[in-house]
Parts: C-alpha cells; sequence; structure tokens
C-alpha cells in the first residue's frame, strides 16, 4: 500500500516478521516502514562531519549498508547541529575494523567499533536483533528484566525495534540519501511528542536510565512526554537506585550541563524522578524553602547561559548549588547544638556528599571543591582585616564568592554582604586595610564603610642640598 508521501513500502507485520522479535516488540510495537526521498527532508550532507561522510562511503562501498542514525538524524531534521555523528550498519564490528586501519572495538556490554579521526569519534554499530534463535551470531543476557549484555546482530528492522524513542529510530540512507522511518518518527517531529518503542514498563525494565532520557530529551527538544510514556515514572522511579552510580553521573552531566539545565530539572522533579537522583534536595524542597529553589533555579539558569556563550562551566559549582540546601540546614543545626561552626560545615558536607555518591558518583576532584565552596559561605561574614584578605587569595574564592550572590534571596542581609564583597574587591590594597577594623565585626555593615578614594599621597622630602664646601 502506498503512504502518506505515496511511496510503496513492504508490509512488515506479519506474523513471521514478529515471531523474531521480542515479546515488547510483540506486544506493541508495529513496523510500517515509510520512506522520505532527498526532496521531502531538509536533511543536507553539508551539515553531516566529513568524518561521518567518509564512514558511510567507505561502509557502502565495500558492499555494506550504512546509515547515520539516531538523535544526529532527528536534530538534522529539525535544523540543528548535532555534535556527535552516530553509524548503523550490517558489518559486524570485526568487519568495520578491517575497513578502518583507524579503528578501535571497544564494549562487551554493546560491542562498538569506534572509527577515530583525530579528535572526533565516529561510533559503528551493528544491527541489533532480537531474535534469539539458535545459531543466530552473538549473545544476549538478562538479569531480572534488565539487559546486561547485548551483542545479536540482526536486520534494520529489528534494530529499528530496540532503540528507544520513535523519534531517535530514523535512518538516513547514504546510497540514496533518504530518510528511513520504521515507527513513526517523523511524525512525532511534527507534533512535538516522544514516544517509547514497544510497552513503557518493558523498555523502562530493561533500562531504567531510558526514564532519565525521556526527561532530558523532551526538555532539549521543548517536547512534551506522551502519558503512555511518563506513566509508569512512579512505579519504576525505584530501578534508578539500581544503575551504576558513574553511569547516572554522566546523565546528570548531560542533562544539566546541556544548555537546558534548569528545564530538565523542572521535568525531573515534575515526573517524580528527582528524589531518585539527589535525594537530599528533594527533601530540602519539599520543605518549601522559596530561596533554595531560587538559588537552584538561578544556578541553572547562569549555568545555561555560559554553556550558550561558550564558556567554560564545572560539574563541581552545579552539585553545590544542588545540594546546598541539605549542608546549610544540617551545618545550621549542629552549629547551635554547641559545635564549632568549622567542624559543623565540614562533617555536614561530608554528610551530604557521602548520601549523595551513593546515587551519583560525584569523582573526588569535584567533591573537594564543593566542600571549600561550602565552608567558605561563613567566613564571608568575618569582617576583620586579616580574615578578609586571607579570603580574597583562597584558591576558590571566586567560585565561592559567586556562590554567595546566588544566595541573595536567603536574607536582605547576604544580599548585603554580597554587595559588600563585591565593593571590596574593586578596591585598591590600601583603602581597603585602612578601611577595615582589625578585629571581626558582627556583620559587613558595622564595619567601618568601605571607601572608594584612594588613600592621600604623603609629600616626599626633599633632601638637604650640601654647599660647595661639603657642609651641611
Amino acid at each position: 500500500m502506498p503512504d502518506m508521501l505515496g511511496h510503496t513500502a513492504p508490509d512488515l507485520e506479519t506474523r513471521k516478521d514478529f515471531d523474531r522479535l521480542n515479546p515488547t516488540a510483540r506486544n506493541d510495537a508495529k513496523l510500517a516502514l515509510r520512506i522520505f526521498p532527498r526532496e521531502q527532508h531538509t536533511i543536507s550532507r553539508k551539515n553531516i562531519s566529513k568524518a561521518a561522510l567518509r564512514v558511510l562511503y567507505r561502509l557502502n562501498e565495500a558492499g555494506y549498508d550504512a546509515y547515520l542514525v539516531g538523535g544526529a538524524v532527528r536534530d538534522l531534521l529539525l535544523g540543528g547541529h548535532p555534535k556527535d555523528f552516530d553509524v548503523a550498519t550490517n558489518a559486524t564490528p570485526e568487519e568495520v575494523k578491517k575497513l578502518f586501519r583507524n579503528c578501535r572495538l571497544i564494549g562487551r556490554r554493546f560491542r562498538l567499533a569506534h572509527v577515530v579521526y583525530g579528535t572526533e569519534i565516529i561510533e559503528v554499530a551493528t544491527f541489533r536483533g532480537a531474535s534469539e534463535e539458535e545459531g543466530v551470531e552473538g549473545d544476549r543476557h538478562i538479569v531480572d528484566g534488565r539487559i546486561v549484555r547485548d551483542n545479536v546482530w540482526g536486520s534494520i528492522e529489528e534494530d529499528a525495534l530496540r532503540r528507544d524513542f520513535r523519534v531517535n529510530a530514523m535512518y538516513y540512507d547514504i546510497s540514496d540519501f533518504s530518510v528511513r522511518d520504521y515507527v513513526g518518527g517523523m511524525q512525532d517531529l511534527q507534533n512535538g511528542v516522544l514516544h517509547l518503542i514497544g510497552d513503557s514498563a518493558t523498555r523502562y525494565r530493561e533500562d531504567p536510565v531510558r526514564m532519565l532520557r525521556a526527561v532530558r530529551l523532551a526538555a532539549k527538544l521543548d517536547f512534551r512526554i506522551d502519558p503512555s510514556a511518563s506513566a509508569p515514572f512512579a512505579q519504576l522511579g525505584p530501578l534508578l537506585s539500581n544503575v551504576a552510580p558513574a553511569r547516572l553521573f554522566d546523565e546528570s552531566l548531560k542533562m544539566f550541563l546541556a544548555g537546558y539545565g534548569r528545564k530538565s530539572f523542572r521535568m525531573l522533579e515534575e515526573c517524580g524522578l528527582l528524589k531518585f537522583m539527589f535525594p537530599a534536595t528533594a527533601r530540602a524542597l519539599r520543605r518549601g524553602d522559596k530561596a533554595l529553589r531560587a538559588l537552584i533555579e538561578q544556578g541553572l539558569e547562569n549555568t545555561d547561559a555560559r554553556v550558550a556563550e561558550g564558556k567554560s562551566v564545572t560539574p563541581a559549582f552545579l552539585f553545590a548549588v544542588l545540594l546546598w540546601g541539605e549542608v546549610r540546614d544540617l551545618a545550621h543545626t549542629w552549629s547551635t547544638q554547641g559545635k564549632d561552626v568549622n567542624e559543623a560545615w565540614s562533617r555536614a558536607a561530608v554528610h551530604v556528599v557521602a548520601e549523595q555518591c551513593q546515587r551519583v558518583a560525584i569523582p573526588r576532584r569535584f567533591t573537594i571543591t564543593m566542600e571549600e565552596i561550602w565552608s567558605l559561605q561563613p567566613r564571608f561574614e568575618q569582617i576583620q582585616r586579616k580574615k578578609v584578605f586571607r579570603l580574597l587569595t583562597h584558591p576558590r574564592f571566586r567560585a565561592a564568592f559567586d556562590f554567595l550572590l546566588l544566595r541573595a534571596a536567603e536574607s536582605p542581609a547576604i544580599g548585603e554582604l554580597g554587595q559588600w564583597w563585591a565593593h571590596a574587591q574593586q578596591l585598591p590594597h590600601e583603602t581597603l586595610a585602612a578601611a577595615l577594623p582589625l578585629h571581626q565585626a558582627n556583620s559587613a555593615s558595622d564595619a567601618e564603610p568601605v571607601r572608594a578614594t584612594a588613600p592621600r599621597k604623603r609629600k616626599r622630602r626633599r633632601k638637604p642640598t650640601t654647599g660647595k664646601s661639603g657642609a651641611a
């Protein structure tokens, strides 16, 4: 039957075809190939990296099927500029390696070929299959519904059904520059909606991280998540606790440091998944602290702006923002119980970081910076000459000061403190020293006002002149 574009496509919805697929595919997913020729889509080769084109052409010339696939196809169709280009082929990893001297094979869980051109890596994946028939090449291992190893090769049709979202299951064919859509991804792009391929609950059990990808992709594309894809979140969200913390760290970076962090955070909270990723953050926000919410959203917005401007961003500052509420509350509780202030802040930081790393494995190089940013916050209140200059020279002063500015919504006093330190940094050393007390003032406003005027220069005394005889 001709499709809506007038092109005929093979009817793949037969008993024989679906018996070869896994139960997920048979229960819900339907294959109905639509082919969009070059004149009916917006993908241009000039927007595809040269390295990806070289891989595609080489595979095609060697007699293999070669397709650009996944997020690159999706973003190109939406007019974006992908950073990564993935290739799907019927060539096995070993066959790919024979074609490219600059290729290395990676992974046991998912066997892949990486073709390296300078700093760019083109990931080449063999079509994944769903059949478990005897004699099929490869192996698959499933534990409690989770796919822990998947190296069964198959057809492009099977590969399409194995992908997560419909918008990620379109293939750009280098042989004729057409786009092949097996599951309705093009329609979802037009409607701005995300559908999972297959039964949502089963697909999330296979890989719980798909729930986070749904949130991240919806935030990035400004799409909505179809209710059939979001309904299982409440029941299956706890499965995220079984995901390797290191993997969740990578997912959190993709979610919060790619330019749409604030939107991702809001969707994560709305979908009920925040508590499984950042339990301390969720607890603090449930206490109704509006200032904390303002701090988090402003911090994420600032990060998004830096990414948009091409500036560097650090995970340490972001995680310090997300976990601040719990650290602050614990430190205040322990300090009011009579513990030394510095010890209270140190214990609070260690406690919160330890809990968080059980869910998201934040590397030590970042947690050290986080702890320094937090521990410096009470030191901003110590307006004393030696302590002020010691803080100004601290390696983490700038990050801690930026954090202080984010805290302005906590109270008028914190806002004034931020203004005081901002002004103090603009003054010459002598002017600032003259305005500061030797001993601790109660607050920044109690200290002698910091004036911008430079100190009066002392006149240099002239040396006495001597007479011709040399007498004074």
